[in-house]
Parts: structure tokens; sequence; C-alpha cells
């Protein structure tokens, strides 16, 4: 179909971040699984342990993943230009990536401030849809 090739790049980062959703739930699974932790009991807040940074990174990953995938939707049916569209979609997949590698890294400075920029390229998708 037509709009799916413009698109496609944009579809391309839609996929990438779902196996990015899914390599995370099975980190935080096999973290999970190695410290003995029952499922279904809370994980204890401490930046110290990688179980519970690898739930907040499954936790955070659903916060702003709905937002994203509504904006590149909204980007997509109001005909918003594909490649400005492309940019943004990767720009937000890629800063997630880095966001998740800082996370398990615990490298807290780094994981807020691109957080922030991940924030910045869902208001430009967004953007995108309202003005192009």
């Amino acid at each position: 179909m037509e709009i799916f090739d413009a698109y496609h790049q944009t579809v391309l980062a839609i996929g990438v971040m779902a196996a990015l959703l899914l390599s995370q739930l099975i980190i935080a699974d096999v973290v999970g699984i190695k410290a003995k932790h029952k499922p279904g009991m809370p994980v204890n807040a401490d930046h110290g342990n990688l179980l519970f940074r690898a739930s907040r990174v499954v936790g955070n990953a659903n916060d702003s993943v709905a937002v994203f995938i509504l904006a590149v939707a909204f980007c997509i049916l109001s005909g918003a230009s594909p490649v400005y569209t492309a940019y943004a979609a990767w720009t937000y997949v890629i800063l997630r990536i880095l966001y998740a590698v800082c996370y398990y890294a615990n490298v807290q400075t780094m994981r807020s401030a691109i957080f922030g920029i991940s924030l910045v390229s869902l208001l430009a998708l967004i953007g995108i849809g309202f003005f192009t």
C-alpha cells in the first residue's frame, strides 16, 4: 500500500520499539528469577539493586510507549511529513535504548537527561502531526 511505503521507516521504528519492550520484559524476568524474587511481591526501591532498575525500565517504558504509538498514528493518519515523522520516531526509539542501557548500568544523570530528550521527541511527533 502507498501509505505504508511512505511511512516505511516509521513502521520499522515501531517494530524496533516492540522488540525493545519485549527484550526489557525478558531481562526483568531473568533478573527476577536469578534474584529468586517471588512474582507479585514488591521490589525494594533501591537503585543499587539490578532487579529494581530492570523493573523500572519496564515501568517507565510502559509510561511513555502509549504516547509514542498515538503520536505516530496521529502523524500517519494526518498525512504528516513521512521524513520528519521517521526522524522523530527513530530519535525516540534510539533514546529509549540508551535510556535502558543507562538505567541497567545505574548511570543516573545521563539516564535522566536522555529521558528528558525522549520527551522532546514525543512533543516533536505531536507537533509534526499538527504542523506538517
